[in-house]
């Protein structure tokens, strides 16, 4: 892990005053472009200034959508693969390198958490790390008591946390720290690397096309080059990851069975009845031979593998694994996107918690998009559809083409760098955030 290999550097040797010299420098070079112009002519807070860019339309039902304060909504309503991206991805990575070669930014060390109204000699060093990668304007470094975590720094610290995926709560904890203290040259090459795998998908993708980001656990609705609608997403955890694909969703299944995946059979089901004989009957999940006979779980050696030889099924209702709906198409991993009984799991951090399918949040709304050229399919025949629980398939006027990819770093046409946890370790960062 990443985090493990973080040399902390002690205050002492960060406060001298070349130190100082060459913060002031970066920090002109690595800030916002526009953000400090911005809050002199609007008296704005650094985090307003960067909410200004919101542009987006988001479909919000309260009993699952998370924490949505506007921190955490810092969004533009671009496309992550656009051409758009690929250009400011290239503006922005002469800064990050020049950071590199004037040795990085400071590592952060604390013991507590921080928060507004802290004190200590920490929070000089923190509001110098802020300062470096443009979270804290140059000019709020020389402003107020440097030990005191005031109103800059709290604004300061929840700009980081939207930047990096985190709960904007404007607490420095370990998992923060650990994000922070990830070393510059390490965030550089994760952008370079970002920036080979967006530029190969910056074409055309479609006119109506569906994106998820998989690190991000983030789903884009795209229609004619802009983002109408943003939804969370849980992943794949990872031991079952969620793959990089492309596809048509051709079908919505309301109601459906769940057919449980061989994989979940072995690693779940099996060692579950071992101890909790009834428990296949508590979730309604059936079991069927070949011949599509239904087997009593009596009949089965539960301590061997003679389960792995029958199918699986979960009937429709409130505990399904499914829920309510699932949006269908065709691929060689059998993975799909579904709702979910378990809503609260939106707000979480790191949201890697699947056998490799994707559940949505706020799926009515993904689902009415979806269905918006079907004949017959009007929002409220969606809202009965899912309310009424009967088992219905409906096929798709029109194809809409998905894709999934792993990207954890990008930057917006605004100039803001975004991070993501390496939850699969690919780009050599590790997990940060979902190490718990």
């Amino acid at each position: 892990m990443e985090n493990s290999t973080v040399q902390h550097r002690s205050t002492a040797s960060l406060n001298t005053p070349s130190r100082r010299a060459l913060l002031g420098g970066l920090v002109a070079l690595f800030a916002v472009p526009g953000m400090a112009r911005a809050e002199q002519s609007t008296h704005e807070s650094p985090l307003e200034a960067l909410t200004r860019s919101q542009a987006v339309r988001e479909w919000q039902q309260k009993f699952d959508a998370g924490d949505t304060s506007r921190y955490e909504r810092i969004k533009s309503d671009l496309p992550l693969l656009s051409p758009d991206t690929v250009a400011a991805m290239e503006t922005a990575m002469p800064r990050l390198q020049d950071i590199v070669a004037r040795g990085g930014w400071p590592q952060v060390a604390s013991k507590q958490k921080l928060k507004i109204g802290s004190r200590s000699e920490v929070v000089q060093l923190l509001r110098q790390r802020l300062a470096v990668s443009g979270d804290l304007p140059p000019e709020q470094l020389r402003t107020g008591y440097r030990d005191t975590f005031d109103s800059y720094v709290d604004a300061a610290v929840r700009r980081f946390q939207v930047r990096h995926g985190l709960r904007p709560d404007g607490i420095v904890d370990h998992t923060v720290l650990d994000v922070m203290n990830v070393p510059a040259d390490v965030r550089l090459r994760q952008l370079e690397t970002n920036l080979i795998r967006i530029r190969s998908m910056s074409g055309y993708l479609g006119d109506r096309y569906v994106f998820l980001n998989i690190p991000a656990a983030e789903l884009e609705m795209v229609e004619q080059g802009r983002v109408v609608e943003r939804h969370n997403a849980v992943v794949g955890k990872i031991d079952r990851q969620t793959p990089v694909l492309s596809s048509q969703i051709r079908e919505i299944n309301f109601h459906p069975y769940w057919h449980v995946p061989v994989s979940i059979i072995r690693k779940d089901l099996i060692p579950k009845m071992q101890t909790e004989p009834d428990y296949l009957a508590k979730n309604h999940i059936r079991i069927y031979d070949q011949r599509g006979q239904e087997v009593p779980p009596e009949a089965i050696d539960w301590n061997s593998d003679q389960a792995m030889q029958y199918r699986f099924r979960q009937d429709p209702g409130g505990d399904n694994a499914m829920s309510t709906v699932k949006v269908t198409f065709p691929n060689p991993h059998d993975v799909y996107m579904h709702d979910t009984p378990f809503k609260d799991l939106f707000g979480d951090n790191n949201r890697f918690y699947s056998s490799g399918c994707m559940r949505i949040q706020n799926i009515q709304g993904y689902v009415t998009w979806l269905l918006r050229d079907t004949p017959g399919w009007t929002p409220q025949a969606v809202e009965d559809a899912l309310r009424n629980g009967q088992r219905l398939d409906v096929k798709l006027k029109a194809t809409v083409p998905v894709y999934t990819n792993y990207i954890t770093a990008w930057v917006t046409v605004q100039g803001v760098i975004h991070f993501r946890d390496d939850i699969y370790n690919r780009d050599g960062v590790g997990m940060l955030v979902a190490q718990e």
